[in-house]
């Protein structure tokens, strides 16, 4: 028996979330899953993801030394850490006051949705079944 499958079981009998999957039929529960409807954080981000957020008149009013922290932002290239902590989120946050469309467009662009499949199992949506509808019904028969 998977292990996912067990921990389905848990989702769809404890419904922790409160989504009401006992009164819902096995197509239903699995839509329910797999609706990408919860916001989690971004771990990184690209400098283009970061650059587009950018307000380009706020950018010109930063002084000279928020300008020069955000452009070696910009210059690290790859995946840029923006976890609670980080330097280079300190350093947006810092240079983006609250309430800038800078600042909005950062805080929308560092979180993205998934579903509450892939919140509690990663990428096997289906968990290892044809369809996660089968899945549910697999985990719902489980003694």
């Amino acid at each position: 028996m998977s292990t996912n499958l067990v921990d389905l079981k848990t989702e769809l009998t404890v419904d922790p979330l409160a989504r009401g999957y006992a009164g819902m039929t096995d197509a239903q529960a699995a839509a329910s899953l797999l609706a990408k409807d919860r916001s989690v954080d971004k771990t990184s981000m690209t400098a283009a993801e970061i650059y587009e957020a950018i307000n380009r008149a706020e950018y010109v009013a930063l002084v000279a030394a928020e300008k020069s922290e955000v452009n070696i932002v910009l210059g690290l290239g790859g995946d840029i850490s923006v976890i609670t902590g980080s330097k280079a989120r300190a350093v947006l946050l810092q240079a983006f006051p609250g309430g800038s469309a800078t600042r909005t467009a950062l805080v929308a662009a560092v979180s993205r949705l998934v579903s509450r499949a892939e919140e509690i199992f990663g990428g096997d949506v289906n968990y290892g079944f044809r369809t996660a509808v089968e899945a549910v019904a697999a985990a719902r028969a489980l003694a």
